[in-house]
């Protein structure tokens, strides 16, 4: 399951890996530590998309939902391109591709059949995935999973 960064406002779901406001253990207070720096991270990246991109600054109420992810993800991909291309390291892609094809040989009636495959097993993972997020003991599980898992990484 993948985890946000979220500060306090954010409700206790699994999906947000929130920090503790006054950790007391020195596990937690490490666990904040480092929370806290990879949101201040996350945020920066925000503010260079923020500054090269205009319109992120505004607010998009009118928008749907999903085109503003998809306008989010066009601004982040844009910026790599833009910044691979300031560096003179910018791939060829199309071979990469041509590799991939003589790698991986198959037919587009497999590939379509996957697809829909995948599609139909998403959708019914979906429902199962939608009570997980909102289930408090799985968000404190998950946490604590977390805080030990950072605690044995890094604790030196």
């Amino acid at each position: 399951m993948g985890y946000y960064l979220a500060d306090g406002i954010y409700p206790g779901w699994a999906t947000f890996v929130k920090s503790n406001n006054a950790p007391q253990i020195q596990k937690h207070r490490l666990f904040a530590a480092r929370q806290e720096s990879c949101r201040k991270d996350v945020e920066h990246a925000f503010g260079v998309l923020q500054a090269r991109f205009a319109f992120i600054k505004r607010p998009c109420l009118l928008w749907d939902p999903v085109m503003m992810g998809k306008v989010l993800m066009a601004c982040i991909i844009m910026h790599n391109m833009i910044v691979e291309d300031e560096r003179e390291t910018y791939l060829n892609y199309e071979s990469i591709i041509e590799e991939y094809k003589e790698d991986n040989p198959s037919s587009a009636t497999d590939d379509q059949y996957e697809y829909h495959r995948r599609r139909r097993s998403t959708q019914e993972r979906f429902v199962e995935i939608h009570g997980e997020i909102r289930d408090h003991a799985t968000h404190n599980a998950l946490k604590n999973d977390l805080i030990e898992h950072i605690w044995e990484n890094f604790r030196n």
